[in-house]
């Protein structure tokens, strides 16, 4: 529906349809027009008059309608017709069969003749791409075929005009089904339909589009400007992934925005291209707030391939036509009184810039991206010059005046809100303070040690104050539940620098300085002179008890989790099990609300790489060779660009109650994919992160790994202690696993141990020799950490013969390494913070001369300088510690449960297998590896690494004593190893054989259940899902036993 005027479905409506010498109303005529009157549903009244167009009518349009010359020779003009139709309608709302055709030509004659006619029209072509998404065309004769309507003489006024009546009706009763009663329901409620229609399959996905300019001067109108973004990309998606705001839409939301008509691409400029009346054109001008013209370079396209009018017809327009078509443009303004404002449709900053531009778009398939529109930054002379031809008072008011009225309506807004919005949990302070002081005095007695009680005050004030206690309570609910359903869960980053956390549950890793404390009668004693872990230090019994003590402590500053003032915005990381995070998330829209909670988004640009591949692409396609120079510079171009969204792995951004996503960001789809359930901000999540909380919610193996461990050595994780020999000792040497090493294996046995199994870590472990827990956790932080290790420590320990203790290897060392030279606290703190980001001074340091000055002052050595200098990331020592305790026990398992180890590994870590080679024996294991070594690096897939990563540990099972048993229709189980401890073997699962995949795994587990197969025949009409390279892959792996082919016998069988 078009124009102002309302009426309930139930009233009159004139149907009525024009015939015409042609399909532009500013150089055709009018032959015919018929109308009927309808009221409440019936056929009342017609009209009918043919019209002197004033001009010959083409032949063909006389083989079309049966119109001539001879027709219209005696009827009256265009003008009187126009008139008598008018009076027949009176201000009733009219009804026509693409309406913007009809109307136009209407309108044109009425303003021509000096009674302007602003019609209000119901156009059923539009309701029929949405009543009847089924058919795929939606002309007037295909709309009553499709209605079963009585067969008509098409392009015949009156007949169209009858037909069109009752195609009304019938749309008039199935909107009002839909619950639509009057006119001014109906762009609403057929835009929802339109979006059903859109995601239900039918063709509305590729209604044309028309570009608008939306600019937000204030508050409120940003709000709406990203409910608006969302909805296009949430509810409007079309098919060619265009996020697209419905008109109801923007009038619902239009409040603090203004909106301006676009370029080439927008409703106005469309409709000059399409040939619309001057009055129509008025009709459209009037509902933007400011009108652009552009300069002709940018719609030079026009005059080279030209406008696609229709499907048969492409007009080629002139120069002067795009200097009379900016003309109209800034005589409506002047008529309407709307401001006109001169824009570049900057789309690069520099006009060389241009080349970039085609290269992205060569390789996204445009085949004359070469042919770039001049659409860079101009200045202010070039802008006037541009448009000189409206002379010089017209130039400067369009460029210069009017830009800055626009500008002036915008308030200065940020496109974030300052300051945190934390969600709320009712009595999240209460039961945070409850948690901690319970398990404090639980633990450390009913008088607290004075080093605990202060400690724990000092962060509980700082927590609550800042209002973080909702996140600290959100994360123990979490963990709490999980484990409730037997998943432990691992923290990641700083958060076990805060003792808090770890009273709470958050963290198993103890912040405070090492110590003893007794389990039974809670006596502690502490030793802060004491600077590695507690867990390093000797075994004591309990000096008032006799009990053996407890070791524990890690000596982690606080400040590194929250700052030095306790108000930094807090990150709690946590890794639950990949079989249980979306347990987890749905616990969290429970907790905040589902309107709450949003996935983090992530923006996924063109890497260095991928961007010289576009280069490459573009000299192949194009036919141009550049040199490697220019190579590089147009690569260097092409990095950055926005290629598509994403969502991070776990992070969840939580919005408080009573305020809206809209309020922050944008919404969107990960990837724009209409049928994902997803949604995700549509800002990078960093963008919000001092805004919105985010919670990472990641989804591990190394939690499942544990809860198989347990389940099948009846060991609790929790009860391996820390300090085992065994354990603590394959990280320098595989004895304890019985085997010595090879050079697949390696010097130590620390394979297949979380963050330490890789060969750089492994590495660095023969090269540093660790002892105890304390040495373990620098090494973690020193290999999570960039530019810490190499050409840093590791030159340091082999080259200057400095232990491992005295390197920088988290970032905690800097601060308590200052702290102890005497160095102010805060500034101790602040050179932290500043090494352990990448961002770097001017001269490329992370230290100022002045941090240098002070730090020398205070006796810090040279090395420790440059050490500082050289570092691009570090890594939290609470994290590290993290790792470090899930590593130790794991090791445990591996020396003490191998069966069960290896059990884990295979059925959990290890994403490639290879059953035939793992049932071939060592030698198989060891030529298949040389196989996989001989493929050069650049064409290794990231299967043959993983490939290569399992047989390695196969390698070391079999060192090691143990073997494989095949795959076993009855025995084996979908994903996972089952342990045989009495034949030192583990049994291979049918995700071993060759394409069978999940689903035909669990079909045969279920199958099996029923009764025996009888047959391989038998198994193959009951596992639909078994492909015959399946069944064939599985009888080669002997899987069917003496199963027989068939169940067919022979009469000498009885």
């Amino acid at each position: 529906m078009r124009g102002t005027a309302d009426e309930a479905l139930s009233g009159e409506f004139v149907c009525f349809d024009i015939e015409s010498t042609g399909t532009n109303p500013q150089t055709d005529g009018i032959t015919e027009i018929a109308a009927v009157l309808v009221r409440d549903g019936e056929i009342c009244e017609t009209f009918q008059t043919y019209t002197n167009p004033g001009r010959p009518i083409p032949a063909f349009i006389t083989e079309l309608t049966g119109i001539s010359d001879a027709t219209v020779a005696d009827a009256v003009s265009q003008a009187e017709g126009v008139a008598r139709f008018r009076e027949f309608c009176g201000d009733r709302v009219v009804v026509a069969h693409n309406a913007q055709f009809d109307t136009s030509f209407i309108e044109k004659v009425s303003a021509d003749s000096g009674n302007p006619w602003e019609m209000t029209s119901i156009d059923t072509l539009e309701l029929a791409r949405t009543l009847m998404p089924e058919l795929s065309r939606h002309k007037l004769n295909v709309v009553a075929e499709g209605l079963k309507l009585p067969k008509f003489r098409h392009h015949s006024a009156s007949e169209d005009t009858r037909v069109l009546a009752l195609i009304f009706i019938e749309f008039v009763r199935r909107m009002r089904a839909l619950g639509v009663e009057r006119v001014s329901e109906i762009n609403a409620r057929m835009s929802d339909l339109r979006r059903e229609n859109v995601y239900g399959g039918s063709g509305l996905g590729t209604l044309p589009v028309r570009h608008i300019i939306l600019l937000a001067k204030n508050r409120t109108g940003l709000v709406n400007l990203y409910r608006l973004v969302s909805y296009g990309h949430l509810k409007y998606m079309n098919r060619r992934k265009q996020p697209v705001v419905p008109r109801h839409e923007l009038d619902k939301y239009r409040e603090g925005l203004i909106v301006g008509s676009a370029c080439e691409a927008g409703e106005l400029f469309r409709a000059m291209l399409d040939g619309k009346s001057y009055q129509e054109l008025k009709k459209i001008a009037k509902y933007y707030d400011f009108l652009e013209i552009q300069p002709l370079g940018n719609n030079e396209f026009l005059t080279k391939s030209g406008y696609k009018k229709s499907k048969t017809e492409v007009v080629k327009y002139t120069h002067e036509d795009l200097i009379n078509f900016n003309r109209t443009i800034v005589r409506l303004g002047d008529e309407l009184h709307i401001p006109v404002v001169a824009t570049g449709d900057v789309h690069f900053l520099d006009a060389e810039d241009a080349v970039y531009r085609a290269v992205i778009m060569t390789n996204e398939g445009f085949p004359d991206a070469d042919d770039q529109a001049p659409l860079y930054l101009r200045t202010t002379d070039e802008m006037l010059a541009e448009f000189d031809y409206l002379g010089p008072k017209k130039a400067y008011e369009v460029v210069v005046e009017n830009t800055n009225l626009i500008a002036d309506q915008c308030e200065p807004i940020k496109p974030f809100p300052d300051g945190l919005f934390p969600p709320e949990l009712p009595g999240s302070a209460d039961e945070l303070r409850n948690l901690t002081w319970t398990r404090a005095h639980a633990m450390y007695g009913d008088e607290l040690p004075e080093i605990v009680e202060s400690l724990v005050q000092r962060e509980l004030d700082a927590i609550i104050g800042h209002g973080f206690d909702v996140m600290y309570m959100f994360a123990q609910k979490l963990i709490a539940r999980s484990e409730e359903n037997g998943y432990v869960v691992g923290s990641r980053g700083s958060v076990g620098s805060s003792i808090v956390a770890f009273f709470s549950g958050i963290t198993e890793v103890n912040a405070l300085p090492p110590h003893y404390r007794c389990p039974s009668c809670r006596f502690s004693e502490f030793h802060p002179e004491y600077d590695d872990c507690g867990v390093d230090m000797e075994d004591k019994d309990c000096p008032k008890c006799g009990t053996r003590m407890v070791k524990d402590g890690y000596a982690i500053p606080f400040a590194t989790f929250l700052g030095f003032d306790g108000d930094k915005d807090p990150d709690i990381d946590l890794n639950f099990s990949s079989e249980y995070q979306a347990m987890a998330h749905k616990h969290t829209i429970e907790l905040f609300g589902e309107q709450n909670v949003f996935r983090a988004g992530t923006i996924s640009t063109v890497a260095q790489a991928t961007a010289y591949g576009y280069v490459k692409s573009y000299e192949e396609k194009t036919g141009k060779q550049f040199t490697k120079t220019d190579e590089a510079r147009l690569a260097a171009g092409c990095v950055g660009v926005k290629r598509t969204t994403g969502q991070h792995p776990g992070g969840l951004i939580v919005v408080p109650k009573g305020k809206e996503i809209y309020e922050f960001c944008p919404v969107c789809h990960p990837a724009d994919k209409t049928d994902a359930d997803t949604v995700i901000t549509h800002v990078d999540y960093h963008s919000i992160d001092t805004n919105l909380l985010k919670f990472d919610l990641l989804g591990k193996d190394d939690p499942t790994v544990l809860r198989y461990l347990e389940d099948n050595t009846g060991v609790p994780f929790t009860e391996i202690p820390l300090d085992d020999r065994g354990a603590l000792d394959i990280f320098t040497t595989p004895e304890p696993l019985g085997i010595e090493g090879d050079e697949i294996t390696g010097k130590n046995g620390a394979l297949g141990i979380p963050e330490f199994g890789t060969g750089f870590v492994r590495a660095m472990l023969d090269d540093t020799q660790p002892r105890n827990v304390a040495d373990l956790i620098r090494i973690s932080g020193i290999s999570h950490g960039t530019d810490v290790w190499l050409g840093n420590a590791e030159m340091l320990i082999k080259e200057k013969g400095m232990k491992l203790s005295e390197c920088i290897c988290c970032r905690d060392d800097i601060m308590n390494y200052l702290i102890s030279v005497g160095m102010e606290p805060k500034l101790a703190f602040t050179i932290m913070e500043k090494v352990r980001k990448p961002k770097r001074q001017p001269d490329g340091k992370k230290l100022t001369a002045e941090w240098e000055k002070e730090m020398l002052a205070h006796g810090v050595p040279q090395w420790y300088l440059d050490s500082c200098n050289l570092i691009s990331y570090l890594f939290p020592k609470a994290h590290a510690t993290a790792y470090v305790l899930m590593a130790i026990r794991i090791a445990w398992y591996k020396v003490y449960h191998p069966l069960a180890y290896y059990g884990s590994f295979f059925s959990i870590k290890a994403v490639a297998l290879d059953g035939e080679a793992m049932l071939g024996g060592d030698e198989a294991v060891k030529r298949k590896l040389a196989e996989i070594n001989q493929i050069p690096s650049f064409k290794m897939t990231q299967n043959d690494k993983e490939l290569r990563r399992t047989l390695e540990i196969v390698h070391e099972y079999y060192l090691r004593g143990f073997h494989f048993l095949p795959v076993d229709i009855y025995d084996s189980e979908p994903a996972y190893f089952k342990i045989y401890k009495e034949e030192n073997a583990l049994r291979l699962p049918f995700r071993a054989v060759p394409g069978l995949g999940d689903i035909a795994a669990a079909e045969i587990a279920e199958e099996r259940k029923k009764e025996p197969f009888s047959s391989v025949e038998e198994f193959m009409a009951r596992c639909r899902h078994c492909s015959l390279a399946v069944v064939d892959a599985l009888r080669m792996a002997g899987a069917f036993g003496d199963i027989p082919a068939s169940s067919q016998f022979s009469l000498f069988e009885l």
